[in-house]
C-alpha cells in the first residue's frame, strides 16, 4: 500500500473532534483486553485439559504470544512511517481481531498457538502506531498527558477481561470471541472517524518537495518537533548524529520498565504468599497495584507536561526503586501494606509509559513510528525476561525478599539509562 499523497498547498486535515483520541484509547484498550485474556483462560484450559493443553503447552503459547508482540512492535515502525498512522492502526485492529476470533475456534493446541502468535504480531504493532498518532494529533506540543491517558486504555482493557473472566472463564471460547468481535465492530468507526495524521502528510510532502513549506509552517503543524525535510527515516533516523545516544538510552529504559511491569504482574501474588501473606490478600495486592498504575499514569502525564518529561521519568524510576525495596519489609497492617503496594504501582507502571512520551517528543516525524516501535519491541524482551528471572527466584525459594531487591535494582538501571539522554531534541541536534 503506498503512502497517501498530500496536496501541494499543505492543506490541513482537521481531526474529527475528539474521535481520534477516543479511537486510539479504544485501540489500546483492545490490546490490553486481548493480551490479558490468555492469562485469564489458562487455568481453565489446564483444569479441563481443553484441546489437550498441558502446563508445557500453556508455557509455550504464553511465551510465543509475547514473542509475537515484540516482533510486531519492532516491525511496525517502518510501516507506520511509510504508509501512515491511520492505515497502520486500522490494519492492526483488523489483524488481531481476526486471529483472536480464530483462536476461539482452534481445534488443537498447535493451531491455538499459531493463531495466538500471529494475533500477537498485530497486538504488538497497534500501540506504537496509536502513540505515534496521538502525539501528533495533540497540538499542544506536550506529549506526556496525551501518551499516559491513551495508555490508561490498556489497564481498562485488562480490568474488563478480568471481570468477564470471573463470570465466563468456564467457557473460554466466549472471551476470545468478545475480544475479536469488539475489534471488528470498531473497524468501521476507525475508517469513518480517524483521519490521517496531518504531521505525517506534511512530512511526506516535504520529503518529496523540501521547498513546499517554510520551517515555521512545518513547526506549527508538529509542535513536538519541527518537520525536517532532511531528517532520516526508519532505523537510520534513530542513529542520526547524537540521536544514537537517545536511542540507546530509551531502549535500555524501556527494557527495564517492562521487565518490572511483567515481572510484578506475573509473580507478585506468589512472592507475597511466600512472604507469609494470605493468598487472597496477595491477589488483592495485584489489583491494588494496577489501580495505582492508572492513577500514576494520569499524574505522571500531567507532571511531565508541566515540568518536562525527562525530569519526571527520572523521578518515577527512582521512587519506584525506593518503594519496591520497601516492599521487602514485613508489614503487619494490611492497610499499610496495601497503601505501599498502591504507591509502588503509581510509579512502576507509568515510568515505562513516560519513556514512550519522551520518545514521541524527541524524534522527528519521519522516524517517530520506528522509534516507538523499537522502544516497545526492546521493552517486550524485558517483558519476557522479567517473569523468567523472577520465576527462577521463586523456584530457588528466595523471591522474598530478593525479588524486591532485584526489582529495585532494575528501576535504578532504568533511571541510569535515562540520565544519559538529552532532555530535548534541540539538545540533540540533527
Amino acid at each position: 500500500m503506498s503512502a497517501p499523497t498530500p496536496s501541494a498547498s499543505l492543506t490541513r486535515v482537521t481531526p474529527a473532534g475528539r474521535w481520534p483520541a477516543v479511537l486510539c484509547w479504544l485501540a489500546v484498550a483492545l490490546e490490553g483486553f486481548d493480551l490479558v485474556v490468555l492469562g485469564a483462560v489458562i487455568p481453565e484450559l489446564l483444569a479441563t485439559e481443553a484441546l489437550g493443553f498441558t502446563p508445557e503447552a500453556a508455557t509455550l503459547v504464553a511465551t510465543l504470544s509475547l514473542v509475537g508482540v515484540g516482533l510486531g512492535a519492532v516491525s511496525v515502525g517502518p510501516v507506520v512511517d511509510r504508509i501512515g498512522r491511520r492505515w497502520a492502526i486500522i490494519g492492526c485492529v483488523i489483524g488481531f481481531s481476526v486471529f483472536t476470533l480464530l483462536v476461539a475456534f482452534a481445534p488443537n493446541v498447535a493451531l491455538f498457538t499459531t493463531y495466538r502468535f500471529i494475533a500477537g504480531l498485530f497486538l504488538g504493532a497497534v500501540m506504537p502506531s496509536a502513540l505515534a498518532y496521538i502525539s501528533e494529533y495533540n497540538k499542544s506540543g506536550k506529549t506526556g498527558k496525551a501518551t499516559t491517558l491513551t495508555m490508561t486504555g490498556y489497564h481498562a482493557g485488562a480490568v474488563a477481561i478480568s471481570l468477564l473472566a470471573v463470570a465466563y472463564s468456564h467457557n473460554w471460547h466466549l472471551l476470545f470471541l468478545a475480544g475479536g468481535l469488539a475489534g471488528l465492530a470498531m473497524v468501521p468507526l476507525l475508517i469513518w472517524k480517524l483521519p490521517e495524521s496531518e504531521v505525517f502528510l506534511i512530512a511526506q510532502e516535504l520529503k518529496r518537495n523540501p521547498g513546499a513549506a517554510s520551517a515555521k509552517e512545518a513547526g506549527a503543524a508538529d509542535p513536538t518537533g519541527a518537520v525536517d525535510a532532511q531528517a532520516k527515516t526508519g532505523m537510520a533516523g534513530l542513529f542520526a548524529g547524537k540521536l544514537a545516544l537517545v536511542t540507546i538510552g530509551v531502549w535500555a529504559a524501556s527494557f527495564m520498565g517492562l521487565l518490572l511491569v511483567y515481572g510484578l504482574n506475573t509473580w507478585l501474588p506468589k512472592i507475597m504468599a511466600d512472604a507469609g501473606y494470605e493468598v487472597s490478600d496477595s491477589l488483592v495486592m495485584l489489583f491494588v497495584m494496577n489501580i495505582g498504575a492508572v492513577v500514576g499514569l494520569v499524574l505522571a502525564g500531567w507532571l511531565a507536561d508541566k515540568h518536562g518529561t525527562k525530569k519526571i521519568v527520572l523521578m518515577w524510576f527512582i521512587l519506584a526503586a525506593i518503594f519496591l525495596a520497601a516492599l521487602s519489609i514485613p508489614m503487619t497492617s494490611q492497610v499499610l501494606l496495601n497503601i505501599a503496594v498502591f504507591i509502588t504501582g503509581v510509579f512502576v507502571f507509568s515510568a515505562q509509559v513516560l519513556v514512550y512520551a519522551f520518545v514521541s517528543a524527541v524524534y522527528p516525524p519521519q522516524a517517530r513510528g520506528t522509534a516507538l516501535g523499537m522502544a516497545s519491541g526492546i521493552g517486550r524482551i524485558g517483558a519476557i525476561v522479567g517473569p523468567f528471572i523472577t520465576g527462577a527466584l521463586v523456584t530457588a525459594g528466595i523471591a522474598y525478599p530478593w525479588g524486591f531487591y532485584l526489582f529495585a535494582l532494575v528501576a535504578v538501571l532504568g533511571f541510569a539509562s535515562m540520565v544519559i539522554v538529552p532532555k530535548s531534541v534541540d539538545a540533540v541536534g540533527r
